[in-house]
This record gives structure tokens, C-alpha cells and sequence, in this order.
């Protein structure tokens, strides 16, 4: 158990179980994050196994000051804050009726499990719901695994590219630079660009955000200006919102061109609760070179790219459509690490004195509370379940 604290009862059990999640190989908090939880007086309780996909064993957890569980029925029947990185109904088996979860849940997408946690009474909070203002930055998830999704689709990109990256001058000739485009500029985009360009390659970028051409030339990018009015094109999240068909449709034709001479493109477009935008169109596609090689960052919200599939590779004409919903878990190590790190961020702000305090008038956690006292509480997933969405 966790070593004598301020509070040595420890009476709050934050429990952290296997994944069921098909694929899933992140773990919801790493040791280095149970160290923190102890020293504050929280009692922390870990399934077998359940960071083993991740590189960490139960000797480490134990080493960190968890005790290890080896049933997770058990863990759940005693959890009081359960913690999981991608949370499924049939990970709620046994919880109490006043535990709280945590966890992604994809509410705007599929409100359903909103609607089961509020009638099993859990209080949940959707991590995805966290507020974009400056306190709740260290507490960010989609930011700190977006960050090592726009990583990977390079490097996903670049090992299946019959070429390579940076220009060579040698003894046989020079080899001409990979071009990569790169579409959305939000935290993916920016990392996308950054590694594509340490790859060496000549990288452009687009964005409806105006703002974002900054940011992408401070990376080494070209902002690919496109004769388009965007007017307010960001909303109070900072995210980009929905243009509009009209809007959408010219702007596939000019990046048609862009496409046209890259030879990898990776789009990352999304607007929260809505269907991806359709940005690179099937004709697009064969428009670009054989070999060239496209990463549809959207792919699980129905994707920037016609021809993309969820988890699927796709060859249009001899261009490689990849469609990947989860690449934060091919690097699951590093992604459960900034994972753990807002979450436990996120818990020392719910925590005080060892015992859980709900301030429904805080910003952070009334923005991220999914459900609470047998209710949905956030307006916009109730919308949709009263629309009927699921």
C-alpha cells in the first residue's frame, strides 16, 4: 500500500484497471504518477497486468507504492475513482453506484455511455471535455495525445514512402527532398510538421485558422495561403469550426493542387460532436503520384480523405490511404506518461485532504464532468441524446 502520509488512512482509492479497449496498449496512470497520488494520501490500487503493454510491471507499481490486484472485479468493487484510459460499459461491472470514473469517453460522438453512467449514478468525467483555458493546460489529454499522434503519422508515413525524407547530395546524384502536406494546424498538425521537417523533408501546411500560418513558419513550414474567405473561423476552444459545404467545396479544389505535388499528405480537420469534413476528394487522390502516401488523422470520425477507412489501408491508383483511429497506442510508453501525468493533475485539483471535493462551480470540473447524481451534465451530449443521437 501506499507508505504513511499527512492522511495515513488513505481513505479515497484511486483504482486503475486493465484496458478493454481492442488494441489498447496505454495504461491510465504510469508508477511515476502513483508516487504522486501516495505522497498525498490517496490509496492506489492497480490490476495485474495493467501496464504491461505500456513497458511498466507490477514490480514497478509496486515499487511506486500501489498494491497490485489480481482480479479486476475486485478492483472495481472497491474503487472509489476508477481510472481508465478509454472507458467501456463493460469496464464498469461491479463499480459502485457513487464511484467516479475518469477517462475518454467520446460523449460528442456516441453519447450512449453518458447515458448509462448517469443511470448507474456514477459521477464520470470525459477528459476529452476539459476546458481550453490556461489552468487546465497541465490537464489536457487531447492536446498531450495529439501531440504523439501527429509524431507517429510521420514516422507511419515515412516507413511505408518508397523514398526518403531529406535531400542527399552524392557520389550518384542528388536526391530530391520529400514534400509533405500537412492540413490543420492544431496540436497534431504543428507536431506532424515539426517532425516531418527534422525528417528533412520540404513541408507545407494549410489551416482555415489565420493565426496558424505563424505558428506553422516557426516550425520551417510554408503556410500554403488559398483564396478562400474564412471569416471567424476558430470558436472559444480554440478549435476550428464548421465552414460550411459552399466553403468546403472550393477548398477541396485547391488542395487538390497541393496534394497534386506532395508526395505524403496527413489532415488532421476535426470539429468536436461533428462528421470530419471531406477535404481530399477521390479524385484528389489520383491526382497525386504513385507511391505518395496518405494519413487520415480523421478517419475515426469519417475522415478528411474519400477513400480512408477506420484501421483500414486503402490503395487508390497506387497512393496508400492509411486510416489509423489510435496511433498514440503504438507509442504507448510516452503516451501513457503525459496521460497519467493530466490525469493525476487533473485528481490533485478534485483532491483535498485525501477526500474528493466536487466544486460544481469550478470551470474545470463542471466542464469536465460527464455525469453526476444520476444526471448528464453536460449541455451539449444532452442535446444529442434528446435528439436521439447515439
Amino acid at each position: 500500500m501506499c507508505p504513511p502520509t499527512r492522511n495515513p488512512r488513505a481513505e479515497l482509492i484511486v483504482s486503475v484497471q486493465k484496458e478493454t479497449a481492442a488494441g489498447e496498449r496505454r495504461v491510465g496512470l504510469v508508477p511515476d504518477g502513483v508516487k504522486v497520488l501516495c505522497k498525498a494520501g490517496l490509496d492506489v490500487r492497480v490490476e495485474a497486468g495493467a501496464g504491461q503493454a505500456a513497458g511498466f510491471s507490477d514490480a514497478d507499481y509496486q515499487e511506486a507504492g500501489a498494491e497490485i490486484r489480481p482480479d479486476g472485479a475486485a478492483l472495481r468493487a472497491e474503487a472509489d475513482v476508477l481510472v481508465n484510459v478509454q472507458v467501456r460499459v463493460e469496464a464498469l461491472e461491479g463499480l459502485r453506484g457513487d464511484a467516479t470514473v475518469a477517462g475518454l469517453m467520446r460523449p460528442l460522438d456516441d453519447p450512449s455511455l453518458a447515458a448509462e453512467l448517469a443511470r448507474r449514478g456514477h459521477t464520470a468525467f470525459s477528459l476529452e471535455l476539459m476546458p481550453r483555458i490556461t489552468r487546465a493546460q497541465s490537464m489536457d489529454v487531447l492536446s498531450s495525445q495529439a501531440t504523439v499522434a501527429g509524431y507517429r503519422a510521420v514516422l507511419l508515413a515515412a516507413d511505408r514512402l518508397p523514398r526518403m525524407f531529406p535531400m542527399l547530395v552524392t557520389a550518384a546524384g542528388t536526391i530530391s527532398p520529400s514534400r509533405v502536406f500537412v492540413i490543420g494546424a492544431g496540436v497534431a498538425g504543428l507536431q506532424a510538421i515539426a517532425t516531418a521537417k527534422r525528417l528533412g523533408a520540404v513541408v507545407e501546411a494549410y489551416d482555415t485558422r489565420a493565426a496558424a500560418a505563424e505558428q506553422v513558419e516557426s516550425l520551417g513550414g510554408r503556410f500554403v495561403q488559398l483564396d478562400l474567405e474564412t471569416g471567424d473561423s476558430e470558436d472559444s476552444g480554440g478549435y476550428a469550426k464548421d465552414q460550411g459545404e459552399a466553403f468546403y467545396e472550393r477548398q477541396r479544389e485547391l488542395m487538390a493542387e497541393v496534394a497534386g505535388r506532395s508526395d505524403i499528405v496527413i489532415t488532421t480537420a476535426l470539429v468536436p460532436g461533428r462528421e470530419a469534413p471531406k477535404l481530399i476528394t477521390e479524385e484528389a487522390v489520383y491526382g497525386m503520384k504513385a507511391g505518395s502516401v496518405v494519413v487520415d488523422l480523421a478517419a475515426a470520425n469519417g475522415g478528411n480523405v474519400a477513400p480512408s477507412k477506420p484501421d483500414e489501408e486503402v490503395v487508390v491508383d497506387g497512393v496508400l490511404v492509411l486510416g489509423p483511429t489510435n496511433l498514440p497506442s503504438d507509442l504507448p510508453r510516452n503516451a501513457s506518461e503525459m496521460f497519467s501525468k493530466n490525469v493525476v493533475t487533473f485528481l490533485q485539483h478534485l483532491v483535498n485532504e485525501g477526500e474528493l471535493v466536487l466544486d460544481l462551480e469550478d470551470e474545470i470540473t463542471a466542464g469536465a464532468m460527464l455525469a453526476h447524481g444520476g444526471e448528464v451534465k453536460n449541455a451539449m451530449v444532452r442535446e444529442k441524446l434528446e435528439g436521439g443521437a447515439a
